[in-house]
C-alpha cells in the first residue's frame, strides 16, 4: 500500500465532503474540470495537492499552471506548447506532466494512439518546462476482466519501453485504475489510482 499513490475524484462533490476526506489524511485529490476545481479550491486547505485528470483545453492551460501538482492528461502537441508557454510566461521552470494514452482505442476517450507515443516523447526535449513523469491510461468500459487487464498490462509495458528509450523522465508514475477496476490495475503494477464513487457514493456527490 505504501508505494500506490490514492487521487480521490472529487467531480461534482461538494468542498464539505471533501473537507471529510481532507480531515482523514488525504491530501491528493483530482478534478476534471477546470472550471468545477477553480470554484472548489478557494474555500479549501491550500496544502491539497492538486491533480488535473481531465481533458484539458488550452484555453484552460493559464489557470492550471504553477496551481496543480500534476497533469495527468498530455495528449497532444497543442497541448504541449500551451503548457510551455504559459509555463514560461510565469517564470515556472518544470510542469510535472503524464502522458495519457488511449489504449484501449475507444472513441470516447482521449490520449494519444500507442503508437504515436514514442514520436510524441521525442518532440519534448524543444518543449523545456514539461516534465515527464509517466503514464496515464483508462481501463475500457466492459465486465470482461481480460480485456481490461490486457490494456493495463500494454500500457504498463509501453512505460518500461519509454524508460529505456528516454532516461532523462522519470517515468515513475503509471495512472491506472478508477472504482470498478482499481484491484486489476494494482495487478498489472499501477502506482497511482484516481478514485471517486468508492469514497464518495452517488447520493453523497450531490
Amino acid at each position: 500500500p505504501a508505494g500506490i499513490g490514492l487521487v480521490i475524484v472529487t467531480k461534482t462533490v461538494l468542498p464539505e465532503k471533501i473537507l471529510e476526506a481532507y480531515g482523514a489524511g488525504e491530501r491528493d485529490f483530482g478534478e476534471n474540470r477546470v472550471q468545477e476545481w477553480q470554484d472548489k479550491k478557494e474555500t479549501l486547505p491550500t496544502d491539497i495537492r492538486w491533480h488535473l485528470i481531465g481533458h484539458l483545453q488550452t484555453n484552460k492551460v493559464r489557470f492550471v499552471i504553477g496551481q496543480v501538482a500534476l497533469i495527468h492528461s498530455l495528449d497532444r502537441l497543442e497541448l504541449a506548447d500551451a503548457i510551455e508557454k504559459q509555463a514560461n510566461s510565469k517564470g515556472i521552470p518544470e510542469v510535472p506532466c503524464l502522458v495519457q494514452v488511449n489504449m484501449s482505442g475507444e472513441e470516447s476517450k482521449f490520449g494519444l494512439d500507442p503508437e504515436k507515443v514514442v514520436d510524441f516523447v521525442k518532440q519534448m526535449p524543444a518543449r523545456q518546462s514539461i516534465s515527464l513523469r509517466g503514464l496515464m491510461a483508462i481501463g475500457p468500459l466492459t465486465e470482461d476482466e481480460g480485456k481490461i487487464r490486457e490494456c493495463f498490462r500494454k500500457t504498463r509495458e509501453l512505460r518500461e519501453g519509454l524508460k529505456k528509450e528516454f532516461p532523462q523522465y522519470g517515468w515513475d508514475i503509471l495512472s491506472m485504475g478508477m472504482s470498478a477496476d482499481y484491484r486489476i490495475a494494482i495487478e498489472e503494477g499501477s502506482n497511482m489510482l484516481r478514485i471517486g464513487s468508492l469514497v464518495f457514493p452517488r447520493d453523497g456527490a450531490k
